[in-house]
């Protein structure tokens, strides 16, 4: 508050020495002391208000330039009044204040390559093969929320309350979507004063139920007056730059923190390149500004994903300068609009951290053919671009959900949150899929760059295991995990287990090894008659997973 208190205080005098008339005469008419000292406290107090109502109201920074859009209009005023030398001064800061105005008005246009290179990115051709014997945090957000609202009756004094944003991290090595409890106007913030906790649930497994955790929070996005959280953080920060609306974050023993993301402007007041987070104990209100390097362990998502956003239009708009983006367009990339933050989507990979992803688009209407995609780290912001098999022809996430759709055009359902992933070395499209209700009805993978090669299963790992299959059948090379390297063995059959998909018969064995195999009638027909006991001479794919893809089978004894 003390740095509010004086940056005001600054910006107010300067306003009244260009108010008042100096010279104490006003159109030729000598001021006395008394009256010109009585007046320039008043318009001095007047001022102070005024900016410290203004910041305090829309909670707009004080950062020098903000003064630019003031100066003008004040000395346009004082100069009405001043005489003589002092009013050519006056009308010459009016001129500096128009051209300063301008300045901010141009940089749009002129700093488009400024922008790209704060947004440039690392290139890489793919993303490594994901290890299938782990889960993707792939439960959608819109499902979540349906399931924490259908447990909100354990929030205590529940008309007070609404559920807030939702936001997925990881806690105590658990992949978890977290939301906090919101007050529900200014009457329950007055009445209630803190809010009683916030929901959490597994982003990995959908049949886990909501749990609510208590944990009062005064300093919240829906308090008011100085307990809002957004009004608190400009009250301690004047005039530092924020991008992003403030995220919840848990620690690991639960204790609930609100991060705001801040940085610098590319130039005037436009653009966002971000330098580090705000943190604010929820319930005490303790307040701390940290760079991005020394963000704490258990902060995930220390870049917003409003931040990641704007720097990917950055980076895929103006890598030929900014008339480019309008006109012409060589090499503009657009990015996608489907995630599900800020047009970005929060994903784990296997490194444990979080990242944001988002594909690229052409700029051309009806193409839906992806031209690349971003993983941005969620702590440092470092991003990387991966452009993909050049020899082939990736379609986009609204590729995706399209196909989705049409699959289940008579039941209504939709992809929700569409991630690639390298699947078997298949660049693949994982969504979601949920009815009109907002509930989870199975998860559905299609291949980016074959279409027609697709699965779907009531759990991520399932729709895994048959979509490997499916690329066997389609005549991909499923690689697994590690560039698997095929191998030929004779086994006898311990248990079996058969599945009907679709057209075909999916055929999962136990041989007396212990390894566990799995092949699809359409790759073996034979694979049908297996049974206990059989000798069986198999030709596969050493993943060294779960589940073996076999590629050749024959029976022996069957003819």
């Amino acid at each position: 508050m003390g740095q509010l208190l004086l940056i005001t205080a600054i910006g107010s005098l300067l306003i009244t020495l260009l108010l008042m008339p100096l010279s104490k005469k006003v159109r030729n008419k000598e001021l006395s002391s008394k009256t010109f000292t009585s007046l320039f406290i008043t318009t001095f107090i007047v001022s102070f208000i005024s900016v410290f109502l203004t910041v305090y109201i829309s909670k707009i920074d004080l950062s020098w330039t903000i003064f630019l859009y003031v100066i003008p209009v004040v000395a346009i005023i004082g100069a009405i009044f001043a005489v003589g030398k002092e009013q050519k001064i006056k009308s010459a800061i009016v001129l500096v204040g128009i051209i300063g105005i301008g300045y901010l008005v141009s940089a749009p246009f002129l700093n488009a390559n400024e922008k790209f290179k704060s947004s440039e990115m690392k290139e890489k051709t793919e993303i490594s093969s994901f290890d299938e014997t782990k889960t993707p945090a792939s439960v959608p957000p819109k499902f979540v929320k349906n399931k924490m609202k259908k447990a909100f009756g354990q929030v205590p004094n529940t008309s007070y309350y609404e559920l807030g944003n939702l936001q997925i991290q990881k806690v105590n090595d658990q992949y978890v979507y977290i939301a906090p409890v919101e007050f529900s106007g200014f009457f329950k913030w007055f009445n209630g004063k803190t809010t009683p906790g916030y929901f959490t649930m597994s982003a990995t497994d959908s049949s886990d139920n909501p749990k609510f955790v208590k944990a009062e929070m005064s300093y919240v996005p829906s308090a008011y007056l100085n307990k809002n959280l957004e009004r608190h953080i400009r009250l301690q920060n004047p005039s530092l730059i924020f991008y992003g609306d403030p995220q919840l974050e848990i620690d690991e023993d639960g204790k609930p923190y609100y991060i705001r993301s801040y940085g610098e402007f590319i130039s005037a007041r436009n653009g966002f390149d971000v330098k580090g987070v705000v943190l604010v104990d929820a319930e005490t209100g303790a307040t701390e500004k940290i760079a991005i390097a020394d963000v704490p362990a258990f902060i995930d998502g220390a870049v917003s994903p409003e931040a990641v956003s704007l720097q990917n239009s950055y980076y895929g708009n103006y890598v030929h300068g900014f008339w480019n983006s309008l006109v012409g367009k060589k090499d503009v990339k657009l990015p996608s609009d489907e995630g599900t933050e800020a047009n970005v989507s929060p994903i784990f990979m296997e490194d444990g951290e979080m990242y944001y992803f988002t594909d690229f688009t052409s700029p051309k209407e009806g193409v839906d053919s992806m031209l690349g995609y971003a993983l941005t780290h969620a702590r440092t912001g470092e991003a990387t671009y991966y452009t993909g098999n050049l020899e082939e022809s990736y379609m986009d996430s609204q590729g995706a959900l399209e196909i989705i759709e049409k699959k289940f055009i008579e039941k209504e359902w939709e992809g929700e949150m569409p991630i690639l992933y390298n699947f078997y070395g298949e660049a693949s499209w994982l969504s979601a899929v949920l009815d009109a209700n907002g509930f989870l009805q199975n998860y559905f993978i299609v291949s980016a760059a074959n279409p027609e090669i697709s699965a779907y299963g009531t759990t991520p790992n399932e729709a895994l295991r048959l979509y490997k299959t499916a690329l066997s059948r389609g005549g991909s090379t499923v690689d697994g995990t590690s560039n698997a390297e095929e191998a030929k063995a004779t086994v006898k059959v311990v248990r079996v287990y058969k599945e009907r998909v679709g057209d075909f018969t999916i055929v999962s064995f136990l041989a007396n090894t212990g390894e566990n195999f799995i092949v699809s009638t359409e790759v073996a027909p034979f694979a049908i008659y297996l049974q206990e006991g059989d000798q069986a001479t198999i030709t596969y794919a050493k993943t060294g997973e779960d589940f073996q893809p076999v590629k050749a089978l024959q029976i022996e004894g069957l003819k």
